[in-house]
């Protein structure tokens, strides 16, 4: 314990060291005092600690498929009437089609799927007055602090060390997708493995390695879109100046953006610049004792990062577009779902709007209705000394997407404060304020909006697909403006997988099932109504470091045994439910 104790005070001595030297200088870009001359062993091992390693450390060559492992489950659906007699799986609608080009495919995340392999080569450069990082490994990101020195931040302390290792088990990984037929894969690239201190020079074995996960996807016919940044922020970054509360990492974005733009760009097409950043920008202030701290009151922080979000995104889509030319889609990945009033009273209806516009609308107003905030949260970050967009950068961010992507899983219902809307936005006391509206999922008869997913591991997911072909128009009408939409997140946790501990128990998942041809179903009837989806990515490939909830969150299509040494992954009944409506419904 004292030994802990005395590496905390370290820990903090060092924040507090940085910090001090950043306020000191007014320059962000520089490296700490040359007494605190850092190299990635001193970031990790003072600042998260002690590292799990996979027993797999070589990259593993992809396995030929047995025909057996491609076998689908038998038919899940069974007719009531008449007693005794198998109905057909699925009647088809024949009124329904997806074009040949609709791209559907599965979703990952670096933090998430590969593990911390890398993280340090026999040569760990210092943090020297460029910025260099000349030979090293990875370089740790927030999570890692959050996993391992935030206690009990993640479910039974697991932290994102090895989860499926897919830093050494891509070529597999890619080769497994491909065999179901799969189009796409969604994953992000890892920012402090690029550029382990989130500035300075470029990581070459990083380079070289996301090289070869997007030649493996072409090698399989499967296209590879490419997320930068899906929350894993630089730890040095967020210890200089707050990460994105500091308006220094719009220019550390845009300088990581162009080395991914110049390593990748001649072989994708498809990038998202941040993932849902309501999501990331809505966790600030983060835990205290752990990160720099700021001045900003909590109730701002999440604004100076919405800001700085959208700067950093218009200036990496026009960065991008001028890079790789416009046949490059560039876009963002907002997250939400459909808004149900709870009643049908003013205030409900009222609560609603408000919903939408704090989810949604925060970063979809500026980006394509107005270069700038929607009425509602203007009227709120106008309260505080948050900079404006000047009206050139409005121009600027103004139309900065190709596609409206969004990741959709679930309805909510939404009700007025107790003392209703009006009370609530007077008074900045209001434990609702600004966003004055409350959200649930039971309606007011005592029903849920949909079956409920997992509740051991989570309290936010219900099976709500049939408000799907609502929320696609309402994005498509609302902000879309024309262009495509994508749906580059969906998914479903089967109710107490993690409890289960035999293996056909475990791939057999009926409710994911369900929720994989339901949701299929209502894009397709969304398309006939004419909204012009163009492709859908779910979440996710396999189970996986699912954030706080840990590995007790099971979202996969694919089951990954955890205790076996190699990570054995095996395919889920809803993986074949997913294919089968495209085998079903694609023009071929």
């Amino acid at each position: 314990m004292a030994q802990y104790g005395c590496i905390v005070l370290l820990r903090i001595a060092i924040l507090e060291l940085v910090s001090a030297h950043v306020h000191a200088t007014g320059n962000a870009s520089t490296s700490p005092a040359p007494s605190m001359d850092l190299d990635l062993s001193d970031y990790w091992n003072i600042l998260v600690g002690p590292i799990s390693t996979a027993a797999v450390n070589t990259v593993v060559a992809a396995t030929p498929m047995p025909s057996s492992s491609l076998v689908p489950p038998p038919p899940i659906y069974y007719s009531p009437w008449p007693i005794g007699h198998q109905a057909p799986q699925y009647i088809k609608n024949e009124s329904w089609s997806l074009p040949k080009d609709f791209i559907w495919g599965v979703s990952g995340a670096a933090y998430q799927t590969e593990g911390i392999a890398g993280f340090m080569t026999a040569s760990i450069p210092k943090l020297t007055s460029s910025g260099a990082a000349k030979d090293g490994g990875k370089g740790p990101s927030i999570w890692d602090v959050y996993a391992h020195r935030v206690t009990d931040y993640v479910t039974n302390n697991y932290t994102g060390d090895v989860s499926t290792n897919s830093y050494y088990m891509y070529k597999d990984d890619i080769a497994r997708i491909s065999a179901m037929g799969v189009k796409a894969y969604s994953f992000s690239l890892s920012w402090s493995r690029i550029i382990p201190y989130g500035r300075g020079e470029v990581n070459q074995i990083a380079i070289d390695y996301y090289n070869d996960v997007i030649n493996t996807c072409l090698h399989y016919n499967v296209t590879p879109m490419v997320t930068l940044y899906h929350w894993d922020t630089p730890l040095f970054l967020q210890n200089s100046y707050g990460g994105w509360l500091g308006e220094q990492m719009v220019d550390d974005f845009l300088a990581y953006a162009t080395v991914a733009f110049d390593a990748f760009g001649d072989r994708v097409k498809y990038w998202f610049t941040v993932n849902e950043p309501k999501h990331f920008c809505g966790g600030f202030p983060q835990s205290t004792g752990y990160f720099k701290t700021f001045d900003i009151p909590d109730a701002h922080q999440p604004f100076y990062c919405s800001t700085h979000v959208v700067l950093a995104h218009a200036k990496a889509y026009h960065l991008g577009k001028r890079m790789l030319g416009n046949d490059s889609i560039i876009s963002y990945k907002n997250n939400g779902g459909f808004k149900v009033p709870l009643t049908k009273s003013t205030d409900d209806t009222r609560a609603t709007q408000i919903a939408w516009d704090y989810a949604e609308g925060w970063f979809s107003d500026p980006i394509y209705l107005y270069g700038d905030y929607g009425p509602n949260v203007k009227a709120f970050v106008s309260t505080f000394p948050l900079r404006n967009f000047t009206e050139d950068e409005k121009a600027f961010i103004k139309g900065s997407a190709d596609t409206y992507s969004i990741d959709a899983y679930s309805a909510v219902l939404i009700s007025a404060p107790d003392g209703g809307v009006d009370e609530c936005l007077a008074n900045s006391s209001d434990p609702s304020y600004p966003y004055c509206y409350q959200q649930g999922y039971t309606s007011s008869d005592g029903w849920t909006l949909g079956a409920y997913s997992d509740p051991e591991a989570n309290d936010w997911l219900y099976k709500t697909t049939d408000w799907i072909p609502a929320y696609l128009h309402h994005v498509a009408d609302t902000w879309a403006g024309g262009r495509p939409v994508m749906v580059t997140e969906f998914g479903f946790a089967e109710p107490f997988e993690f409890q289960k501990t035999v293996l056909q128990d475990i791939l057999y998942d009926p409710l994911r099932s369900s929720y994989m041809r339901d949701y299929v179903q209502a894009i397709l009837l969304a398309v006939s109504e004419g909204v012009h989806v163009i492709g859908c990515m779910a979440w996710s490939l396999y189970d996986n470091f699912e954030w706080q909830e840990g590995y007790e969150l099971k979202m996969g299509l694919q089951y990954v045994n955890f205790s076996r040494p190699d990570l054995k992954r095996y395919y889920k009944a809803s993986f074949f439910e997913y294919k089968r409506m495209f085998d079903l419904y694609q023009d071929q």
